[in-house]
């Protein structure tokens, strides 16, 4: 009976310990899981900041810096199938293509997206895709092309509620409209461009969608007020450090190449002295609507 009692409390204690340890070592390796899944985080955000660096030094004009960190988000996303990071690396450096109009660079990266699309379901990358060479074709000159592409990636984007992309492409397809002369059409999608910003950020002063305007206005054939509104764009882009994309400053500074050579210095330099108090909306009340 003394036997049997002994036996008991020891195989109570050996079982004791036992759990023991075997507590240490599942708390051991939900220490080590949090650990390992809160380096993997802070890699991914790391990357992601990355892909923040590689649109500012393409904004910049560094296209070598951005294509290096983009590739690099890029082949980082490939080795651990994060189908963020590939899309946006791909997306980024469609952008790149655009400053020298790789079109065939372009058509390699829009099948890379196209094919993401499918294997993921995400229709963001289709809307990605049909952006950026909607922004290609437009820097070439080919509008047809442009439209289209923006109508895709409006009706992708409204779709899934990127209301981000759905309002930028408000401001970028008025381009299309200007050039083609449909002044009405333009106005009406500036006027919405403006509405959606404002729904957005109703404190921001976005100096952006200027460019737009200014490019209306001289495409009218109103030189003063093109020369206003460019001159306010630019000092804006100034004060809020803004450097404006390949397809959106090349309209700007055609409406500033027209400019000086439609008006004399003196009234140049006038405008430019009365630009110095206007602010987006009084520019908006003076000359949109």
């Amino acid at each position: 009976m003394k036997n049997t009692f002994y036996i008991i409390a020891l195989s109570l204690l050996f079982f004791s310990c036992g759990a023991e340890k075997k507590e240490k070592l599942v708390a051991s390796i939900n220490v080590s899981n949090k650990k390992n899944n809160k380096s993997k985080l802070n890699k991914d955000e790391d990357y992601k900041k990355l892909l923040k660096e590689a649109y500012q030094y393409f904004k910049e004009g560094n296209d070598e810096e951005s294509i290096k960190l983009a590739n690099k988000v890029l082949e980082h996303g490939r080795a651990v199938n994060d189908d963020d990071l590939i899309g946006g690396a791909l997306s980024s450096l469609c952008r790149n293509a655009q400053r020298t109009l790789d079109t065939t660079k372009l058509a390699e990266l829009s099948i890379e997206l196209a094919k993401l699309s499918e294997t993921t379901g995400e229709k963001k990358w289709m809307m990605k895709r049909a952006h950026m060479n909607a922004e290609m074709w437009r820097l070439i000159g080919n509008l047809e092309k442009a439209e289209a592409f923006y109508n895709e990636s409006m009706r992708i984007s409204e779709s899934i509620g990127a209301m981000g992309m759905f309002t930028i492409d408000h401001f970028n397809k008025s381009f299309v409209s200007t050039a083609t002369g449909d002044f009405a059409e333009a106005r009406r999608l500036i006027t919405k461009y403006y509405s959606l910003r404002k729904k957005a950020d109703s404190k921001s002063e976005d100096a952006y969608g200027l460019i737009a305007l200014a490019y209306i206005l001289e495409q009218e054939g109103n030189f003063n007020g093109a020369m206003e509104v460019a001159s306010v764009t630019r000092r804006l882009f100034k004060e809020q450090n803004i450097f404006p994309e390949p397809p959106d400053e090349k309209p700007l500074i055609a409406v500033e190449k027209s400019i000086f050579n439609k008006l004399n210095p003196n009234m140049i330099n006038k405008i430019k002295k009365q630009s110095l108090t206007q602010s987006v909306n009084s520019l908006l009340a003076k000359y949109l609507n």
